[in-house]
């Protein structure tokens, strides 16, 4: 399960909003125990995809590791990364799937006509070959 604080989901919405009609990205920072991760923290990071930013999202390699120190620095962890879906549902695509990392939550918002829609939060498995649908709590 994954639990987002009130304050780093509307940074999320607020993101998705702002950027549509293109994909948002950003990273997720907070605290895992055995059962439950909790985003205490929403870092927004630049969709550096080269070609037509409404359909896909790309991550620098560098982007994701200074996030990764952000999350240390603060005591926290690098729980995941989000991203935005304009208008289409929050499900998790072939490119997603294939550009993951299987140790962290990705959540989807959908974004349909510039307003939030609903979200999914999706966990890859180790072979990036498919990804579970995580209980996400926002």
């Amino acid at each position: 399960m994954i639990h987002i604080a009130p304050d780093p989901w509307a940074q999320m919405v607020a993101h998705a909003r702002a950027t549509y009609p293109n994909e948002c990205c950003g990273a997720m920072l907070g605290s895992t125990d055995a059962a439950q991760k909790t985003v205490r923290l929403a870092l927004p990071l630049e969709n550096a995809f080269s070609g037509a930013q409404a359909a896909r999202y790309e991550l620098r390699p560098e982007d994701l590791l200074a996030a990764d120190k952000a999350a240390r620095e603060r005591h926290m962890d690098l729980i995941g990364i989000y991203h935005s879906h304009p208008d289409c549902d929050a499900y998790f695509s072939r490119t997603d799937l294939q550009n993951s990392c299987p140790w962290y939550s990705f959540v989807v918002l959908s974004i349909q006509k510039g307003e939030f829609h609903h979200a999914n939060s999706w966990l890859p498995n180790v072979d990036q070959t498919e990804a579970a649908k995580e209980e996400l709590i926002y």
